[in-house]
């Protein structure tokens, strides 16, 4: 039996019943957690967490893993100059192996801040082969993760559809349930990225609604960035029973108050990145307006491209982003500030764990420390001087906790990174290979690295 005890850390459970243990132990057993306490005794070997949190594994719930080898490439590109020179360009001469690099460094270095579960929004797969290539990154990386698979947006070549006109490819589907993500309850499995009546037809978007259905899978899609392809394409998908708790809306910055109610009310689930849509022009994320209906997002990073990979980070800009518009609102009305923040610090944590499970389908499986929960863990140190005195553990956690600062990361109870190292001896050999396929995708494309400028042709 393989036993761990990770001892004597600030225990931040996100569990409602087990909450904050100021001192407390965590026993795993054969990859799930046994028993949290704030004292326990075991034949285990035993992990010194004193001046550590210990918290649940983070869960980024949107990234584009594909883009690494891009970092900052975008950073100065609002949404349409994105559509422009990544779907339209960059995208198009991605080979496998440019998959495969991307997504296994991208997914360790969320390892490396933190991150346990990664739902990586794959859509640049014109081939199955480059499919795999990024599920096989996933794999190699040892993150739990969802490979929402996904469908690239190139321009059409004369006499092709447009890319809002192509279903999602049921074989392709089929074929990976069979194969490579057959076991759903491995590390890594399934979900689709689907267009959605935003970038989609009516038919295309009923087609790939009722599919996800039908296989018992998350059907995630992007919402705004544009006029929509479908007006009105929600309400008929709703009045034909397509829209409940399988459909996650990305972004949403443009819906209606009477759609977000109506999706709420169906268990639709959200997921917002709020640095990057306020980087490159979505508009604001909706996460006050969430909050008016009871329900609230998960959160993910997006894009690389743009930003870096922090999830401290975007919760906080979530956060703040949230507060400056009611403490704006707030004077419009009555000329003054609201009389205390408007959300709470420990909304932020929930966001980037409970939430993100919820939206999965696995919040009995990660999301909080809980005996039989799946060891997930993410142990972060305070720091000679970056964290202290605690007074507020939850609000220490979210206003002034980094990525950075993991020193031991696991998941299933294995250790991914430990005493402050990803347990990897390869990693100069992917950071070459990262490398390598950055400059030749942006030399194709004749992009400068440098000045992030497209030359002319």
């Amino acid at each position: 039996m393989s036993r761990l005890l990770l001892k004597s850390g600030i225990v931040v459970t996100q569990d409602p019943k087990l909450c904050v243990l100021p001192t407390g132990d965590v026993l795993v057993e054969n990859g799930r957690i046994a028993a949290v306490a704030p004292s326990l005794e075991a034949d285990a070997e035993t992990i010194d967490c004193v001046g550590h949190f210990v918290l649940p594994g983070l869960i980024n719930a949107h990234m584009h893993t594909w883009q690494t080898a891009l970092r900052s490439v975008a950073a100065n590109w609002t949404l349409l100059e994105y559509f422009r020179h990544v779907h339209a360009g960059l995208a198009t001469v991605f080979v496998p192996e440019d998959i495969h690099i991307a997504t296994l460094a991208g997914a360790l270095n969320q390892l490396d801040h933190g991150v346990t579960t990664l739902v990586d929004w794959a859509h640049n797969n014109p081939t199955p082969e480059h499919s795999d290539a990024g599920i096989a990154g996933l794999k190699e990386s040892g993150i739990r993760a969802a490979f929402f698979h996904g469908s690239p947006k190139p321009d059409p070549k004369p006499g092709d559809p447009h890319f809002s006109e192509v279903p999602h490819p049921r074989r392709e589907i089929e074929r990976l349930l069979k194969g490579p993500l057959a076991d759903r309850s491995a590390l890594v499995t399934l979900g689709m990225a689907v267009l959605g009546p935003h970038y989609s037809t009516l038919e295309v978007s009923a087609h790939d609604f009722a599919l996800a259905k039908e296989m018992g899978l998350v059907a995630s899609m992007h919402q705004g960035g544009g006029e929509a392809k479908t007006p009105g394409g929600w309400e008929t998908l709703m009045a034909q029973g397509l829209v409940g708790p399988h459909i996650n809306i990305v972004h949403g910055n443009n819906l209606t108050d009477g759609q977000l109610k109506a999706f709420v009310d169906l268990g639709v689930s959200f997921s917002i990145t709020p640095e990057n849509e306020m980087t490159q022009g979505h508009g604001h994320p909706i996460t006050g307006r969430l909050r008016a209906l009871g329900s609230g997002p998960s959160v993910g990073v997006d894009l690389e491209s743009v930003i870096g990979g922090d999830m401290f980070t975007v919760a906080r800009m979530a956060l703040a982003a949230q507060r400056a518009l009611d403490n704006a609102a707030e004077r419009g009305r009555s000329g003054s500030i609201p009389p205390t923040s408007t959300v709470p610090a420990s909304e932020a944590l929930d966001w980037i764990t409970t939430r993100g499970a919820a939206m999965l389908g696995m919040a009995d499986r990660i999301g909080s420390l809980a005996p039989g929960k799946q060891a997930d863990i993410a142990v972060m140190s305070l720091g000679p001087l970056a964290m202290w005195p605690v007074h507020d553990a939850v609000a220490t956690v979210v206003m002034q906790g980094s990525g950075a600062r993991m020193r031991d990361v696991l998941v299933a109870g294995k250790f991914a990174k430990r005493d402050g190292k990803l347990l990897r001896s390869d990693l100069s050999e992917i950071r070459q290979r990262l490398a390598a396929s950055g400059e030749r995708i942006l030399g194709q494309l004749k992009i400068d690295s440098v000045s992030q400028k497209v030359a002319a042709p």
